[in-house]
This record gives C-alpha cells, sequence and structure tokens, in this order.
C-alpha cells in the first residue's frame, strides 16, 4: 500500500542521532514574537515558528484561552480535581518543520507543534512529555504540566508529529508515524535544555519523560533508547508493543469479539471477558471502553499492518465478528506475515533501561489490561537485568484514566495523586539516592479514595 513521502521529518532522521551525540541541536531557531519577559527574546533551536508570553499564572487555572485547550486534556482528570495555580512564567507556543497539517491548534494547522513553559522560581530541573491516545500537545497541561510547574520544573511538550484519528496516513512504511513520535520527543528534549540554558543561565540539573498512555510508551522508549537525555523517567498505564504476544494488537481484538457476547448476556461470556485479563469488578466500564477498543485497535493495526484491509483505510468500525477478512473485530496477530511482525518489531519496547524509570498502572485498566501490559512489561525489565532500575506500582482499582471516576465512582479510584507520589519519589531517587519503596500492589486507601496516595 503506498503512502505520501515523509519529507517533512526525513531531516530529523537523518540529523538527530549526531545531534544527540554531541548534545546539540542547529543553533537555529526562531525568536519568541510578543511579549518578551525582562527584555529576553527567546529562541528554540530548529523552530520555525515561536510565540512568547508573559504570565501571572502557567497553570490550566490562570491560562488564558488560546494557550491551553481544554480539548486536548478533555477527560483526564476527575471532575472536582483541585490542582494547583498560581506558578508565574514564560510560555513559548511553536512547531518545528513539518508538512503534515493534522494538529489545528493555533489555527496553524501544523504538526510538529509544541509548548515550552518557564516558572519565574525554577528548581534546576526539566519535565518533557508527549500526549496520550491521539491527542495534541496540551494534554498533559493538568495531569502533568499543572503539577510539575508549582514544584518548580520547567516543562515541556510535544503533539509528537502527528495526531488525530488519521495518523497512519504519515509517513512512506508501516510504523513511521510511531517513530516520529519518539523522534519529536528526543528533539524537543534537546531543544528545551538550550531554552533553560539561555533564560536560566544554566542547564538543567535533571530531566524527566513523563506520560500517560501512549506517552507512557513514549517514555518506556526514551530511557531504552536515549538515555543520555534524561535523568529518569515515569510511565503511567503505558501501552506495549513487542514482536510476540501479548502486545496491543492482541489484547484488544479479543476485547471486539467477546464484548457484544457480554452486552447480549450470552453464557460464558462474562468468563471469556476475565480470561483476556478484563478484571472481575471493572464490568461498569466495559460500555464506555467498547468504542476506545475499537478506535485504538484499527488506528494502530493500520499504521502497522495497512495490508489487513486492502484499500480500505482503518477498516470498519463495529464490524461483527465472523465478518472476515479486513475486519478488525476478527484481527489475528499471529497469523499475519513476517512484515507485519517486522513492522512491530520496528516499534517495540525491550525493557533494557539504563535510567530508574517508575512505572504506575491501575489494575482497573480496561484499555491497557495490566496483566497484559505493565505487568509484562515489568518482566521484560527484570530479564534484561535491569530490574533494580524499575520500580512498578500496581494500583488497586486504578483505571486507564481518571475521567471514568466520574462514571464509576464507587469502582474505580483516581491516579493523580499517585502520579504525583511517584513523581516525587522519582526525584528524591535521582537526586538524593533516596531507594523508593520496593515494587507492589497498592491498595485502597482507607475513606476518601480521591486523594493521597502512599506507594
Amino acid at each position: 500500500m503506498s503512502r505520501p513521502m515523509p519529507r517533512r521529518w526525513r531531516p530529523l532522521v537523518t540529523l538527530l542521532p549526531a545531534l544527540l551525540a554531541v548534545g546539540l541541536l542547529p543553533a537555529v531557531g526562531a525568536s519568541a514574537a510578543g511579549p518578551a519577559c525582562e527584555g529576553q527574546r527567546l529562541r528554540v533551536p530548529g523552530a520555525e515558528r515561536l510565540v512568547s508570553h508573559c504570565l501571572d499564572d502557567l497553570t490550566t487555572t490562570g491560562l488564558p484561552v488560546g494557550l491551553t485547550n481544554p480539548k486536548d486534556y478533555e477527560n483526564l482528570q476527575a471532575l472536582h480535581t483541585v490542582n494547583p495555580s498560581h506558578v508565574p512564567g514564560i510560555q513559548l507556543d511553536g512547531y518545528f518543520p513539518d508538512t503534515s497539517t493534522t494538529n489545528t491548534n493555533h489555527g496553524w494547522n501544523h504538526d510538529s507543534q509544541f509548548v515550552i513553559r518557564l516558572p519565574e522560581h525554577w528548581n534546576g530541573g526539566l519535565v518533557v512529555a508527549g500526549p496520550p491516545g491521539v491527542r495534541r500537545q496540551y494534554a498533559n497541561d493538568q495531569i502533568i504540566s499543572d503539577q510539575v510547574l508549582a514544584k518548580g520544573f520547567a516543562y515541556a511538550a510535544t503533539d509528537k508529529g502527528n495526531s488525530g484519528p488519521e495518523l497512519y496516513k504519515d509517513g512512506v512504511k508501516p510504523g513511521d508515524a510511531m517513530m516520529e513520535w519518539h523522534l519529536r520527543v528526543a528533539q524537543l528534549t534537546v531543544a528545551a535544555k538550550q531554552v533553560a540554558v539561555k533564560h536560566y543561565g544554566k542547564a538543567p540539573t535533571r530531566t524527566y519523560a513523563a506520560g500517560l498512555s501512549a506517552a507512557g510508551y513514549l517514555v518506556r522508549w526514551q530511557i531504552e533508547h536515549f538515555p543520555q537525555l534524561y535523568s529518569g523517567g515515569i510511565d503511567w498505564n503505558g501501552l506495549l508493543l513487542t514482536r510476540d504476544e501479548p502486545n496491543l494488537l492482541t489484547n484488544l481484538p479479543p476485547a471486539l469479539r467477546t464484548y457484544p457476547r457480554w452486552a447480549r448476556h450470552e453464557p460464558g461470556a462474562a468468563e471469556a471477558m476475565y480470561a483476556e485479563g478484563y478484571p472481575k469488578g471493572s464490568e461498569d466500564l466495559w460500555a464506555a471502553h467498547y468504542p476506545q477498543w475499537d478506535s485504538l485497535q484499527r488506528i494502530i493495526r493500520e499504521e502497522l499492518d495497512p495490508d489487513y484491509d486492502g484499500a480500505i483505510q482503518a477498516g470498519t468500525p463495529f464490524c461483527p465478528e465472523g465478518t472476515g477478512a479486513g475486519c478488525d473485530t476478527d484481527y489475528d496477530y499471529a497469523s499475519r506475515p513476517d512484515r507485519v511482525h517486522d513492522a512491530v518489531e520496528r516499534v517495540s519496547l525491550t525493557g533494557r533501561i539504563t535510567r530508574p524509570l517508575i512505572t504506575i498502572q491501575g489494575t482497573f485498566d480496561v484499555l491497557l489490561p495490566i496483566t497484559r501490559t505493565g505487568d509484562v512489561y515489568d518482566r521484560m525489565v527484570n530479564d534484561s537485568g535491569r530490574g533494580d532500575l524499575h520500580r512498578y506500582y500496581r494500583i488497586e482499582n486504578g483505571t486507564h484514566t481518571d475521567g471514568f471516576y466520574d462514571l464509576a465512582p464507587k469502582v474505580v479510584r483516581p491516579m493523580q495523586s499517585c502520579f504525583t507520589a511517584a513523581f516525587d519519589d522519582l526525584v528524591a531517587w535521582t537526586e538524593r539516592g533516596v531507594t523508593p519503596p520496593p515494587s507492589r500492589t497498592v491498595p485502597l486507601p482507607t475513606g476518601n479514595t480521591t486523594t493521597g496516595c502512599t506507594l
């Protein structure tokens, strides 16, 4: 199946290894237009466009419309969560060269958009993130940016070079769009470090990768492949891709086949769902996740195995079981040709981390079942001999995103406080040598389950 040439990021693929080797990007970049705090005009190396704003508050509480986008972070946080606020500083919005146009933020219709936030009271650290799913650069504004800015960290986020439900159109061969995700995170990390040097007069003393879901997968990749850029990482409900089972493309089709049977109250369907990793007690979440199972399977399968449905792109939504060739409900990864497994291997994780990494995952994650994802990645890290660099906390009754707490408050607990606790432990581990608690399942707290988390 032919695809458009990825001219927009081919130069990045060529240049990035050399740039990372010396820790530099080209000494070119757009200057920030708009107010320049304290008379300083900042540059982001490699950026094609850049706009700066001096703000009284860099958090979602105080950001004006246009400098964040609530649509990007919709339903990622439980309602009534109280976030930090009142963090003054500079925000830089811009984009790196790219000819794809899936990101409509700012009306730019330009991909590889980024945001960099520089708090006035800086603690010397930097946190870099990509967005979960098919979202854009402001997706983490509540769940990560607000949290780390309040602690004094600078923050940078990318749209990872493509977004939306047709990201699979980006690239020449299977896996190209996903490979760009990794390159754009690394590109922004290098650039944001140089911005910090210019603005604060010194480089960050520590840099962390952080992310939820697909962005948790990006964290793992960065720690495996570009460890020289980071002091450590934290991944939250990260997805898993490996050449062999289990992986994302083996987890989702069984749910697509079995859920409709369960919804029709067919005998044995519930037991079949449990056997596929969807835990007993999480049933109230299944109906809301069925559309997510379907869309995620079709998007990622089209990116990695476009020939499966021939000329159709991303299959047929909700095709019934037994439809046959081209139906993602019937998708069987094991029977696909070697070239498909090769494409998946290209974007697969290995577990070979060389920097400290903390993983948190909810036991009621019914988008990415924990026994098929987090548990497996933890074994991969241990099997690679890097277990001393990994802490894995299974959060009892946590689910994929905290927005589902409002759907089923008696079933799930929000994980926001667990992310904050894990992040604090990561900082203490990498900065002061304080060893985090051993990996374990974190039980439900007594009383109020919406605040507080002890790992």
